[in-house]
Formats: C-alpha cells, structure tokens, sequence
C-alpha cells in the first residue's frame, strides 16, 4: 500500500478554502459550510482547529481580505481540556497555549495552591503524556487572557534565553478609572518590590529596580472609564497595574493599584493578544482573543451579545 505524502495527510484533516472577497472570519465559515447557523459556525471556530494563512485564531470577527487561506479542521479537537479556568487553545509537541480565566495563578507559589500549571499537569497526565507545563512567563491570578507554556525543559529554557526576540507582539486590553486625555503613549519607569511586596515606580533607577515600559492606545472613552490597549516592551511583575496608576488612570477593580472602584468584581485587564516565532521550527504564531464582553460593556452599555 503506498504510504500518503505530508500534503495528503494534511489534506485529510482539513478543508482548504480561499478567501475572494472582503469578508468577516465568522461570515466565511458560515458561507463555506453551506449556510450553516450562526451558532454552529461559533462552535466550529472554538472547538475546531481554524487557521487564516497558517496562524491559529478564533477570533469571529477576524477580517478576511481576497487571496488568504483558510484551514478548517474537519474533526472537534481532541482530547479536550474542560476546566472553567483553563481553556487549550493550541497544543504541539513542544508547547501549549491557553487562555487563563480571571482568579487562579499562573503557578503555585506553594504546593498546595490551585494554578493553571497544575491543571495542564493533570491534563499530561491523564492522558499518558510524557511531559510537564514549564512556566516561561506568568499573568496575575486576577488577570485573564493568553499564556504559553513548554512542554520540556530544552524548549522552556530556548524561550526563556530568548524571550525578547521569539515573543514579538504581547498585547492587552484594560478598563481603566477615568477619562483618558490622550489618544496614546509610553509609560516609562523603574519598578522596584518593598518589603511589603509593594510594587512601586520611580522615574530614576533606586537601586536595584528594573527598568519598565508599556505603550498605551486609546480605544474608547468615556467620562467615568476608558478602554484601553497596552503593548508591553517589557514584561515587568506588575507592569500595567503600577504604570497606569503612575497615569492617573488605575485599572479597575485593582484591589492593590487601584482606587476602589470595581464595577463587575475582577481586575479589568486581559492579554488579548500572543504573537511569537516557535521556538523549534521558528514559524510565526499568532492567538488572539475576543475583547471581554463584560469590558466593552462597561464603556459601552448598550454593547449587545454577538
């Protein structure tokens, strides 16, 4: 029996189709998969393997333009991660992508603490797999949005030695306290813990600090909050939190930098956005998630669910 190539291996997996007009992600499957609901497309774009010109996404609103390609998976991912605090959105040999919801750590701090770390652990597990989460970097228990771990030391060790050139695009999106003044800019400081593990900024190095800086955009704004997007140049313990209230404009719901004022009872600050080079093979990879329902919102009460 002749053995398949590479291409017709892959081939049987997905379904291959190209764009030929502007168009929305969402509006494609839809017309793609013979005018399924709106619903069923949803379903297909979480649960299904979609890429738009070899990066993963799901995100619905994803402009398309003439000429890129879309992949769809043609089988429900498998071996699925149910958990309400960890969602797998891409997984290989090497790595493994989630998004992390507002209220467990990235890590324990103890061993006794719940964290994402052990919930892919037990995942490995349950499933036979030689492996475990290494942590190459870390969101706030009370942030959510896209994290990346390893799944072994070598590659754990490739991102951590060169995070700065593999990790290109780190992107968040916050609500924060008040109107916003400008449309955007840099927020440049050095960070430093106290002994109360109080994280503070200083224009100047204190001794010891690190250096820090995180470039804001203005979305929306109203006279009460603002959404805003943040681009970090630097991935600091506290970064946004500390940078935003050295501005004036304190995330909301931040119990520590914040200025009490918690209107849906989290912190109001997702990673939205992960873009990097495989650290093995050294393609571009691209995740994005939705902006919280809940944030927009907040700026714009009369937001409707998609």
């Amino acid at each position: 029996m002749r053995n398949r190539t590479g291409a017709e291996y892959a081939a049987s997996k997905y379904s291959e189709h190209i764009v030929r007009e502007q168009t929305t992600l969402l509006e494609f499957i839809m017309q793609t998969m013979d005018g399924i609901s709106r619903n069923r497309a949803k379903d297909i774009l979480s649960g299904h393997g979609v890429t738009v010109d070899r990066r993963n996404t799901t995100r619905f609103d994803e402009p398309l333009s003439p000429g890129q390609v879309v992949r769809i998976s043609k089988h429900k991912q498998s071996n699925q991660l149910l958990n309400q605090y960890v969602k797998i959105v891409y997984e290989d040999r090497d790595l493994v992508v989630i998004e992390k919801a507002a209220g467990i750590l990235s890590m324990p701090a103890t061993a006794k603490q719940y964290s994402a770390k052990q919930v892919l652990d037990e995942y490995f597990e349950k499933r036979h797999f030689r492996c475990t989460a290494h942590t190459v970097h870390r969101l706030d228990r009370d942030t959510s949005g896209l994290m990346m771990y390893a799944k072994d030391i070598e590659i754990a060790h490739i991102l951590e030695d060169n995070w700065q050139q593999i990790v290109y695009d780190r992107r968040y999106v916050a609500v924060v306290s008040g109107e916003m003044e400008r449309e955007g800019g840099t927020i440049e400081s050095w960070l430093k813990d106290n002994k109360a593990y109080i994280t503070y900024s200083s224009p100047t190095d204190p001794g010891g600090g690190k250096y820090a800086v995180t470039h804001y955009h203005t979305l929306q704004t109203t006279p009460t909050r603002s959404l805003v997007e943040l681009k970090l140049e630097t991935g600091r313990k506290n970064q946004i939190r500390v940078h935003m209230q050295d501005i004036g404009h304190p995330v909301l719901g931040d119990r520590k930098y914040g200025d009490g004022h918690d209107p849906i009872g989290r912190l109001c600050l997702h990673a939205y956005r992960l873009h990097f080079y495989h650290p093995r093979t050294g393609e571009p990879m691209h995740f994005e998630t939705p902006f919280p329902k809940e944030f927009l919102k907040l700026v714009n009460p009369q937001t409707q669910n998609s």
